[in-house]
């Protein structure tokens, strides 16, 4: 009903519009704009595909301009692509790629590993270097492309610390919108200004022409945001970040309510294996069968693995490997001492 109502506003806007502009081109490109808007804001389909229906819409204006009363489509179709010979779109796309590749070699992991070693368990030593560390990569990759990869790092720090999710994952997201100010590369509007600054070159003058900004003309005025950000967040976190534990508190009272009812007393451990472990090899059944312990997810620096379907049982363990282990803590610790012989 929600989305009935929204859409019905959005046509209502869609005619107004056509009475207001001076003409039925101008009309028709502000209802498009309006139903892009209406499509990305609601979610009625996936991101990707509300764009590519968008363009092909567009695309599809040359064809049926006659039935809507216009003398030619909206953009040619020759000139419909003409968006990925931008360089602000090419730069998007490189950046992803980049932030991709860093997630599936485990470079995330290793951070999360080093976050925790420098700043142990409280929020005021984490908070900073998480906020610092994010600043840092999204300086050279894009905002949300950073905090998604941290996602998962802030995730296993705030289990392995058991401070709140939400009091980390807000200086997370606001330090990397900062972070993105300290290059041109950083954010899509830095990228879209140098682009658009060369875009107006082509109508101006010899005399006029303006210079695009250089990798590193924004690091000042960026890393003056950034620091400030990281400050604040240290000084002022305590009072204004929210402390949500519901999500917390929700899991430990299942663990109780599964200790009390079946008396077992199960937790999950990560256990990571190392290049000279016995365990390399080894076939997953034997390990959980000898030790008594279930192993139920895997990552080997690609992705974690949940589940039966995605933890593959009949290869061996691999060198680098953590395995999240099921079990109680006299078994998972006799499994630690068996790994660890030589």
């Amino acid at each position: 009903m929600k989305n009935v109502i929204t859409l019905t506003i959005f046509l209502l806007l869609g005619f107004f519009l056509g009475e207001a502009v001076p003409s039925r081109e101008i009309a028709w490109v502000c209802s498009i704009l309006l139903l892009t808007i209406y499509l990305f804001g609601f979610e009625i389909l996936p991101i990707d595909v509300a764009a590519i229906c968008i363009m092909v819409l567009l695309g599809l204006s040359d064809f049926i301009a006659p039935w809507f009363g216009l003398e030619s489509g909206l953009i040619p179709a020759k000139h419909l692509f003409d968006g990925f010979s931008s360089n602000a779109v090419i730069s998007i796309i490189a950046v992803m790629i980049i932030g991709a590749g860093l997630d599936r070699t485990g470079v995330m992991g290793r951070v999360a590993a080093r976050i925790l070693k420098i700043g142990g368990k409280t929020e005021e030593r984490i908070v900073p270097l998480i906020s610092g560390a994010v600043g840092c990569i999204s300086s050279f990759i894009q905002n949300v492309g950073a905090a998604a990869l941290f996602l998962p790092v802030v995730s296993r720090i705030s289990a392995r610390t058991d401070l709140p999710l939400s009091r980390l994952l807000m200086p997370m997201g606001f330090t990397a919108i900062l972070g993105g100010t300290v290059t041109m590369v950083g954010s899509s509007p830095l990228i879209l200004l140098n682009d658009l600054i060369i875009t107006s070159n082509l109508h101006l003058s010899a005399d006029h022409q303006m210079e695009t900004f250089g990798l590193f003309d924004v690091t000042p005025i960026g890393i003056a945001l950034l620091i400030t950000g990281i400050g604040y967040f240290m000084l002022m976190g305590r009072f204004v970040l929210p402390d949500n534990r519901s999500a917390g508190a929700e899991a430990t009272q299942t663990m109780d309510y599964i200790a009390e009812t079946y008396g077992v007393n199960y937790e999950v451990y990560e256990v990571l294996v190392t290049p000279g472990s016995p365990m390399v090899g080894a076939n997953l059944d034997r390990v959980e069968s000898t030790h008594r312990i279930r192993v139920i997810a895997v990552d080997k620096g690609d992705g974690l693995r949940f589940g039966s379907s995605g933890v593959d049982r009949e290869l061996g363990i691999e060198p680098g490997a953590i395995l999240g282990v099921l079990g109680t803590e006299s078994a998972v610790q006799a499994l630690l001492t068996a790994i660890t012989l030589k």
